[in-house]
Parts: C-alpha cells; structure tokens; sequence
C-alpha cells in the first residue's frame, strides 16, 4: 500500500502495422492527367489568366505538400512513450488500505505461529505414542514368555502325572491367547513409529531409538516444555491466546475497511503526465531520428462521485455488518479461550493424579502374580487364578504407561496453550 503514495512512472513501447485504413487514398488526385501550371509573366494578362483556368481545370494546381507524410492511415507506427501519475489526495483511501495491509501481515504471522505451535503438539503426541507402543510391546511379550514359562511347568507335572490334561490344556490356551496380542503390539509400533518419522521428515527405513522411561517412579516434564509449563499454571485460566489475538486483528482489518469505505464518498486529486515519441517510417524501413515526433501532456485530474446508484452506501453497510460479524468472534474467541485452558488444566490435574494412583498399583499386581505363581507352583492355586494375576498385572502396567503418556501430553499441551489454536488436541 506504501506504493501507492508515490510516484509512479512506467515505459510503453509499441508497434503497429496497418493492414487497411479508412485514410488510404484520401490525399491522391483522381481528376484529369495534364501539365503543370506554366504563367509566363511576359505574356498579357487575358493569356496568363487562361492558363490558371486551364490548370485549376485539369488538377495541375495541388497543394505544396506531400499527404504521405500525415500520420493518417500510415502502414508502420512504431511509439516509446512514459508515462507519469502521482496521487495528491485520496480521502483516507491510501491510508485506510496501508491499515489493512498491515493487519493482514499481522494475521498472517499469528497464524504461522499458531500453525508452529499445533506442529510442535503433533510431534509431542507422535513421540509419546510411540514410547506407549514400545512400551505395549514389552508388556505383551512379557505376558506371552509368562504364560509360554507356566505352559513349560504344568506340561513337565502333566507328564510327571501330577497335573491333569485339562490343566495342560488351559496353560495352552492361555499361552497361545497370548499371541495375537504379541502382533497386535508389534503392528501399533510399527503404525507409530511410521508417524513419528513422517512428521520429522525421516525416510521409513531410518533407525529411531526413543529415549524415554514411561516406567520411571518419577516423571518430569519434558524439557523443552518446563518453564512455559510453569508460567503457565501459575497464571491459571487466561484468554491471552495467539486466537484471540487473531479475532483482534480481524476486527481491526474490518475497521479499515470501513475507513477505506468512507473515503471512497470524498474526492480525489492525481497529477499525470506522458511523454511520447511517435515514428511513421517509409515502407520497409526504420524509423530514423527524423522520422519521430514529440507528444507530450501534463493534467490534474480531479474525481468526485456524485450518483453511484447505492454501491458505495451498500459497500459501507457490507463493510459495518463484518465488523460486527468479527467483533462477535472476538466475543466468542474468548469465552472459548478461558474455557479451553480451564479445561486443560483440568485435563492435566486429572491425568497426574490417575498417574499417581497407578504408582503402586504394578508393584502391587507384580507381587500378586509371584504369589499365585508360586501357590499355582506348589499346586495351591489353579489355572484360573494364576491367569487372573497375569492379566491384572498387564493391566496395571499398561494403565501406568497410559498414564505417563497422557501426563506428558497433557502437560505439552498446556505448555504450548497461549500459541495453539482453539480446542486443538
């Protein structure tokens, strides 16, 4: 929009070849072929008059110049011409427009930021969805080697004649149930990790080693999120977002045009100028330096919009109606806004404390699985029981990695709220 305020100079260079002209043949004679006028001063007067009859008659007596050379009908224009225009007053047109030009490099920035921050979250969740797969895998293959030790046991006492077939069968059964989950494990990593790289921009086949324990009794922030985490919470439920920021700016952009709508009422003065060399060579040759001429003009031009049929009123009514269309965004941007971070440090409260109550829960299962191990060893315990241990355990350390992922999560995403955008998960 700066541009517009000054000068503006620009360079046309044309050629034209006419192929047929009204002017063509408007200059040639068509009268009577004879000689020129001849006046012998000598002669009487009654002589030198017949002469002049004669020679007016015939057409000898043309004018003194050459037609050819007009610019009428000419077969080869060849034209260089620059022209100048300078604007000296706009009514707050030029202004109100710079004024959205420059809410518009505005929105555009809080939306790469918030397009940033929603990229640093998918990458945050990838992350950790990949360790809870790597971490579902172990669990599965821990559960199959359990129940494949516990099949070995009971079919070394069948065969000992100490256990029944039917005990046989069911530490099968249990084992091979074991199996599907195994793959399924596998399958999900695999589907994770394919993600993860895609949104690094690594190639599929490139080695990933994540480094991070979901099984550690103590689980701190991720770094890159700590002190913003921090800062964050000690504020509590804020609707300082890039979004709102971003409805701001959109009811600043419909402000300016209604300014811009408002000056297209008032007059506008412009100073133009062009400069123009004009060349009419002869027929198959170029323009020499004497064959151009000079067209040169200089005006003020002064505009006042006096009867539009309704358009500018209809485009200042347009222009008030958006306003009051963004404002109730704004409005609504920061309702949604105190109520995304509330509900994100709710989230984050809930899933440190489901964190917190799965702590002791695996150690507890762990330790309820050696006992029935050791009753189902001794012959104290059945199948059943056993079983029943094997898969609480699985559930409890499945439930803890759950937990320690969604802590994470949670606690990215309330590190990057103030950047993200509205309900982003």
């Amino acid at each position: 929009m700066l541009s517009q305020r000054l000068p503006q100079l620009s360079l046309a260079s044309t050629y034209t070849r006419t192929l047929a002209s009204e002017f063509s043949g408007a200059f040639q004679s068509t009268g009577p072929v004879c000689d020129p006028l001849a006046v012998d001063a000598g002669q009487p007067l009654a002589t030198r008059v017949a002469e002049l009859e004669r020679a007016a008659t015939c057409g000898a007596i043309g004018p003194s110049f050459s037609f050819g050379t007009l610019p009428f009908g000419q077969k080869n224009i060849y034209q260089a011409a620059f022209s100048f225009s300078q604007s000296l007053y706009t009514g707050g047109r030029l202004g109100a427009q710079r004024a959205q030009a420059g809410f518009s490099k505005r929105a555009a920035a809080l939306a790469t930021t918030t397009a940033e921050a929603q990229v640093l979250l998918d990458v945050t969740q990838a992350f950790y969805d990949a360790a809870l797969s790597d971490r579902m895998v172990a669990i599965a293959e821990s559960g199959f080697d359990q129940a494949s030790a516990t099949y070995d046991q009971v079919k070394l006492a069948y065969e000992a004649g100490r256990q029944p077939e039917f005990e046989l069968l069911r530490a099968q059964v249990a084992r091979d149930n074991q199996r599907p989950e195994v793959i399924r494990s596998r399958a999900s990593r695999d589907v994770a990790y394919l993600r993860l790289r895609q949104l690094l921009d690594l190639p599929a086949s490139e080695p990933l080693v994540l480094d991070v324990d979901l099984e550690a009794p103590e689980i701190a922030p991720p770094p890159p999120f700590a002190g913003a985490l921090a800062a964050a919470r000690a504020a509590g439920p804020s609707d300082d977002r890039t979004s709102v920021r971003q409805a701001e700016t959109v009811v600043g952009l419909r402000q300016a045009a209604i300014s811009a709508a408002r000056a297209e009422r008032l007059p506008s003065v412009a100073l133009n100028s062009s400069l123009a060399r004009v060349g009419y060579p002869s027929e198959g040759v170029l323009p020499g330096v004497g064959d151009f001429r000079t067209n040169w003009s200089a005006s003020a031009t002064l505009q006042v919009p006096i009867l539009t049929g309704g358009r500018l009123r209809a485009g200042e009514r347009a222009a008030r109606a958006t306003l009051a269309e963004a404002e109730a965004q704004l409005q609504q941007a920061r309702e949604l806004s105190l109520l995304d971070s509330a509900t994100a440090l709710q989230d984050l409260t809930a899933a440190e404390a489901a964190l917190e109550a799965s702590a002791g829960t695996v150690e507890q299962a762990r330790r309820a699985y050696e006992i029935a191990e050791l009753r189902n060893r001794e012959g104290l315990s059945t199948q059943l029981e056993l079983n029943d241990s094997r898969l609480q355990l699985q559930v409890a350390q499945a439930n803890r990695a759950q937990a320690a992922r969604d802590v994470q999560v949670a606690r990215a995403r309330v590190a990057l709220l103030p950047t993200l955008p509205l309900g982003a998960r």
